[in-house]
């Protein structure tokens, strides 16, 4: 399996962490003005948020825990030094938690840095059919130089232009492997203007919206009027199903990422430990109806529409690693074979589900602007993943960055 297909199996399977994680504020008064009011029938699906907690804690939960500990998942090559492109200020938080230790070289299993790709009996018979049709169909070998690089940089084009994503140059010397077991994506104290910005150009910028429109509960002003909230939603429900979807995904993240800082936030800091737990009132100023003028709830509801989509992508890739020639390979022959067994479990748990997302509803229109559409999907979520690299704090920006690529191959 190449980097790049590991990477989008990796991002798809570690974010559906977080639905469960919001389920562990259940006890309690924030459950009981905020989290129960997340009942009932989805927008735009044909299933319904309890079916989903059943399916999520009983079944697919348990199994992902356990795959997401195995070395195969637990380390993720990413460049934490690629500049801003976007605005010049390129400071970075300086607390101590928004650092991230990589890994030693030692550190990381052989077969994980590994160049060249351990193939099996099978997939080697496979790769020398395809070198022969190559072979067969090659071009020319009397082609000059010159137009050699021009039919290399149209390839590259061509494959730049099918992404939904910009992501990290693996063969990088600024690359490093960071083992996430030990950099977990938890409460970091960087907030304020900094952080606001980013969302302020993912939202305001990239879901497909009028500049008149402004979304509701910018932390940094105070609110406008009490209908602020329901006057942007309404503007919202009026929007063609792909461009809400979208808008449904960017708030699903965002929901994703509080939820996870609220769960594991630094509760007690000494000078010989820390304590990290949940935190019920930043949960509650984030997502209850009352603290949110009732936007908190669909917040939450977008996180399970986000968790229908990527359920969705899962079942679509299940029958590439079907294939007998498909393998996880760290060089620790035991442990790899687990993760393979354990991971084909998960993805033919995730096609069992009874009432996936239907894609077909999307893009499904004229097709002259149904392409346009497409394409414009496709410029801004490259963009929000370039928005990642101007995040101050690492530890968020590692996070930001695993966290928007799921979103962008699910959508694609």
């Amino acid at each position: 399996m190449t980097m790049r297909f590991k990477l989008k199996l990796f991002v798809l399977l570690g974010s559906l962490l977080c639905l469960h994680t919001s389920q562990d504020f259940y006890p309690g008064s924030a459950e009981h003005r905020c989290f129960c009011q997340v009942t009932g029938h989805l927008d735009d699906c044909t299933c319904d948020v309890e079916t989903i907690d059943t399916f999520n804690n009983n079944h697919l939960f348990p199994k992902l825990q356990e795959l997401l500990k195995m070395d195969y998942f637990r380390f993720y090559k990413v460049n934490l030094n690629k500049p801003c492109p976007f605005w010049t200020d390129s400071s970075h938080c300086g607390l101590r938690d928004c650092a991230v230790k990589p890994c030693k070289p030692n550190e990381v299993p052989d077969g994980l840095k590994s160049a060249s790709y351990k193939y099996t009996e099978d997939a080697s018979r496979e790769l020398e059919e395809c070198e022969k049709l190559e072979q067969l169909g090659a071009v020319d070998s009397s082609l000059s130089e010159e137009t050699r690089q021009v039919l290399l940089e149209w390839s590259r084009h061509d494959d730049e232009a099918d992404r939904f994503c910009e992501s990290d140059d693996e063969e990088s010397p600024d690359s490093q492997y960071v083992d996430l077991l030990l950099n977990p994506e938890r409460f970091t104290g960087y907030k304020g203007p900094e952080a606001w910005q980013i969302w302020n150009s993912i939202y305001e910028e990239n879901c497909f919206k009028p500049c008149t429109v402004k979304r509701p509960l910018n932390p940094l002003t105070s609110y406008r009027g009490e209908d602020e909230g329901k006057t942007f939603y309404r503007w919202l429900e009026g929007l063609c199903v792909e461009k809400r979807a979208f808008f449904r995904l960017i708030s699903g993240l965002h929901a994703s990422i509080n939820i996870h800082l609220s769960a594991r936030y630094l509760l007690d800091d000494n000078w010989y430990d820390k304590k990290w737990g949940h935190n019920i009132t930043e949960f509650q100023q984030r997502f209850d109806a009352e603290l949110t003028k009732s936007e908190g709830p669909k917040r939450l509801r977008n996180l399970y529409f986000l968790y229908l989509i990527e359920l969705r992508a899962l079942s679509k890739v299940l029958p590439f690693f079907e294939r007998r020639s498909f393998q996880l390979y760290t060089g620790q022959s035991a442990q790899d074979q687990r993760a393979k067994d354990l991971l084909l479990e998960l993805l033919q748990l995730a096609d069992s589900f009874p009432l996936h997302f239907d894609e077909n509803s999307l893009f499904a229109g004229d097709r002259e602007e149904a392409t346009k559409l497409k394409e414009d999907f496709k410029l801004h979520f490259r963009n929000i993943s370039r928005i990642m690299d101007c995040v101050g704090c690492f530890k968020c920006r590692l996070w930001g960055k695993l966290q928007v690529l799921p979103r962008a191959w699910a959508q694609h």
